[in-house]
């Protein structure tokens, strides 16, 4: 069975996007041209990703049949969550087995601005990419200790804080240890449970990320991209 080496999350119904996502899946709004997943495609080809699994629910079938008519520059793999949304944690756990001991994971409407290969050369069991965002292009939920540690929320508490989580990760498959198949689970709370027990590390991009999840994202990424 073959191994894949990222796992692109697109499960989503891009609630904050309806005017694009009523008949299309938040991954194929249109970006100068070409689909928004096209671009993230090609950036995981430029980073040396060869084999990537797209995760699928809503509309999944119309991005099954976009990358089989379109894309033959990198070996693609849907895995649909089937008729219950299993979260972006339950949409991994599903598609362990088709994963290498270590993968990437991107986030399907977060576009990236920085040396993939870098996350990988951290030993750890998970390093996340984070930028100090400010607050600026979404709410910062990151607070990044000494020697790189990361405290995650999953909610926004009161105080303050200044990263954000950039929409890459590198995972050892080991987090997902005693977790069902077909479990519902956010990635989110996990990421800040295991941030509780100091097991998630970071690496600071300096460069802004893009995003379409939402209208200004949309906007800035055309723009980016032009």
């Amino acid at each position: 069975m073959k191994k894949f080496e990222a796992i692109i999350l697109s499960g989503g119904k891009g609630t904050r996007v309806k005017k694009y996502t009523k008949k299309i899946p938040k991954c194929l709004i249109e970006i100068n041209g070409k689909p928004f997943l096209y671009h993230q495609l090609e950036y995981l080809k430029k980073n040396n990703i060869k084999d990537v699994i797209v995760s699928v629910n809503y509309l999944g079938g119309k991005i099954k049949s976009y990358l089989k008519k379109n894309i033959d520059f990198i070996n693609t793999k849907i895995v649909n969550d089937g008729k219950k949304p299993l979260g972006t944690g339950g949409a991994i756990i599903k598609s362990l087995r088709f994963l290498k001991k270590n993968f990437y994971i991107i986030y399907g409407d977060s576009y990236l601005n920085f040396d993939l290969k870098k996350l990988a050369k951290k030993k750890n069991l998970v390093t996340m990419a984070v930028f100090r965002n400010n607050n600026k292009y979404d709410k910062s939920n990151i607070e990044l200790q000494k020697l790189k540690k990361i405290l995650y929320f999953n909610k926004i508490p009161k105080k303050k804080l200044f990263y954000i989580d950039y929409g890459a990760s590198y995972i050892n498959k080991r987090i997902f240890k005693g977790i069902k198949k077909n479990t519902k689970l956010d990635l989110a709370i996990l990421f800040e449970k295991i941030s509780q027990n100091n097991m998630l590390k970071g690496f600071e991009v300096k460069k802004r990320f893009y995003e379409i999840g939402s209208y200004n994202g949309i906007r800035d990424i055309k723009k980016y991209l032009k």
